[in-house]
């Protein structure tokens, strides 16, 4: 769909919050570099070190789900496996104290995001979609200076299919005209897709680890975009 094919009906766009309207993980990285260089290993690379993290992640997301208490977890479990020293009360909260300082950035804005936002707001109906710990994402969006753009805020647990599918029938939304915008193959493109909707995937630099993905083949019924930049959306849309 290009922007001289659009034909004035109005579209249900469901948009993605981290990396997408605003930065995140790169705070997060940060936050790993500075705890590589404190664990300083003496046999693991950084790589490799790197490597354990994102295993243990893996593992602290299915019992504490996503944000920086689920993020502090991954990093003291890191140094527990790791370590030849015992892990003391002081070491716990120093290295508590990397995660914590992701909490102390403001929200930057990505490059263009109010005015396009405020551009569709006014031809389509949008909802905000992330996934995360409550109190963090709404602290986050309450911030942004976004949220008016916005007809409804969806904050859930996990990106998948099942999710997609709630919010299809809870807003009864029409699969020729509803599309998820966001960053991740994982949890914005993929599944959106299999769920029965189309996608636009907005490219990040610093997407997380965890959330790259293959994006898989286009169902023939649905469409799939890619766009340089948020604003991008405006030729489309």
């Amino acid at each position: 769909m290009t922007g001289s094919e659009w034909n004035g009906d109005s579209q249900t766009l469901l948009i993605d919050a981290d990396d997408t309207l605003w930065e995140n993980n790169i705070y997060f990285e940060r936050a790993i570099a500075k705890f590589i260089s404190f664990l300083n290993h003496q046999t693991y690379s950084a790589e490799q070190v790197r490597e354990v993290l994102n295993d243990v992640e893996r593992e602290c997301i299915v019992t504490h789900g996503y944000g920086l208490h689920s993020f502090a977890h991954a990093l003291v479990d890191t140094f527990e496996r790791l370590s030849v020293e015992p892990i003391t009360p002081e070491l716990h909260e120093n290295i508590k104290r990397f995660a914590h300082e992701i909490a102390e950035h403001p929200v930057e804005i990505l490059a263009k995001v109010p005015e396009t936002l405020a551009y569709l707001a006014g031809r389509h109906h949008l909802i905000l979609m992330t996934k995360g710990a409550i109190a963090e994402q709404t602290g986050k969006i309450e911030r942004s200076g976004l949220k008016d753009y916005f007809s409804a805020i969806e904050i859930v647990a996990e990106k998948d299919v099942p999710t997609y599918a709630s919010m299809i029938s809870k807003y009864d939304l029409p699969s020729d005209t509803t599309w998820m915008i966001g960053n991740s193959p994982k949890s914005d493109i993929n599944p959106a897709l299999q769920a029965g909707i189309n996608a636009v995937l907005v490219p990040h630099g610093n997407t997380w680890i965890l959330e790259q993905d293959e994006v898989i083949q286009t169902p023939s019924t649905l469409r799939m975009l890619v766009v340089d930049e948020f604003a991008g959306l405006l030729a489309h849309f």
